[in-house]
């Protein structure tokens, strides 16, 4: 038995041949070779659908076959277009170069012509078998190798946006912003931006980078940050460096992911008239990722609830982005946002702060 593959002589051989004699004869040779699994068949019309049944390691194969000749039949197995096609073994009585090509373009592995000498047929068959389960080991070997980088790589990439989220939730906690908010916030931030013609898979995108907004907040210092009254202009000149701290935490590696957050990092606190910051910005200069988040980064804003204010409800949050069309915020961007209102109060019912009320309208 060959150690390398013990199933060879059980590896199923389908035989074509429209001469019941020359079926038997191959049936016995093969037998008395130890092979065990073999079809023989007359029609040639049969082949393709026991090809596709059985999955044989080998079709031998005769030319010269009324209805469907061997040239016919190697057609049909050529158009199931598998990556894993059984080898064919042409036997045949033509013994010329031109029939010889022919079988071979029409996509044949191997020519044997008739009267075949048992010992070179025999060898023949077993390096064809070889030959085609090796194929099958390294594409099985080859695909579960695939699986398991599929899965590492979901892996790394809900390590990733776990770190991400993390993160996110770090600035905000620094900045007394606890609970659910950037949970929500991102979860708006999808929503407009599908809203606004984003692919889903680029609004997946926005999902995980946009909770990285403030992330620049971790390197501002506690005095200026958590200041309960109003910070001079030296603060607020220091407090604006969160900007650039955040883009340069997120600089680095080139992702798709990381490009945005950058973005978004730079850009959240521009305002559509250009009064806002860092670099003055006005209209559509704005990248349309930033003028999403500052949209949704306020709404959830003013609707929760904080130790140093209360909650504004949702017709007056709404009335103040409302008023802020043009000047805050894009204008274009307003009206999707609030035709797409109902979802984000799903949004803020489903997220909801532990221990608080259904958001109030």
């Amino acid at each position: 038995m060959n150690q390398l593959f013990p199933n060879l002589k059980a590896s199923p051989i389908i035989a074509v041949d429209d001469e019941p004699n020359n079926l038997k004869l191959l049936g016995k040779m093969l037998r008395a070779e130890g092979y065990t699994n073999l079809v023989l068949l007359e029609d040639p019309r049969d082949a393709l659908d026991a090809c596709v049944r059985l999955n044989p390691a080998l079709v031998l194969l005769d030319l010269n076959m009324p209805i469907l000749d061997g040239y016919g039949v190697l057609k049909q197995l050529r158009d199931l277009g598998s990556p894993l096609l059984p080898p064919v073994i042409v036997l045949t009585a033509q013994a010329s170069s031109e029939f010889l090509l022919k079988a071979f373009e029409a996509g044949a592995r191997d020519y044997v012509t008739k009267p075949f000498e048992r010992a070179e047929l025999m060898a023949r068959v077993r390096n064809a078998l070889e030959a085609h389960l090796a194929h099958r080991f390294v594409w099985a070997q080859k695909s579960v190798l695939q699986e398991i980088v599929q899965e590492r790589t979901l892996e790394l990439r809900q390590t990733r946006l776990q770190v991400i989220r993390r993160l996110g939730r770090a600035a905000e906690y620094r900045d007394n912003e606890t609970g659910n908010h950037i949970v929500r916030m991102s979860r708006i931030c999808a929503l407009l931006a599908e809203r606004s013609g984003w692919s889903s898979e680029a609004a997946e995108l926005m999902l995980h980078a946009s909770p990285m907004h403030d992330i620049g907040k971790i390197g501002i210092p506690d005095g200026i940050l958590l200041k309960p009254g109003k910070l001079t202009a030296d603060e607020w000149r220091i407090m604006k460096r969160h900007v650039f701290i955040g883009a340069d935490i997120l600089s680095g590696e080139v992702t798709d992911l990381l490009a945005l957050a950058r973005e978004i990092a730079l850009s959240h606190h521009e305002k559509w008239d250009g009064s806002g910051y860092p670099h003055g910005l006005a209209g559509e200069r704005i990248p349309l990722s930033g003028r999403i988040v500052a949209l949704a980064d306020v709404f959830d804003a003013l609707t929760s609830e904080r130790p140093y204010k209360n909650a504004w409800t949702v017709e007056e949050a709404v009335a103040y982005i409302t008023s802020e069309s043009g000047r805050h915020f894009d204008p274009d961007l307003v009206p999707v946002f609030c035709h797409a209102l109902p979802e984000v109060l799903a949004i803020r019912a489903q997220h909801a702060d532990r221990g608080s009320d259904t958001p109030c309208h």
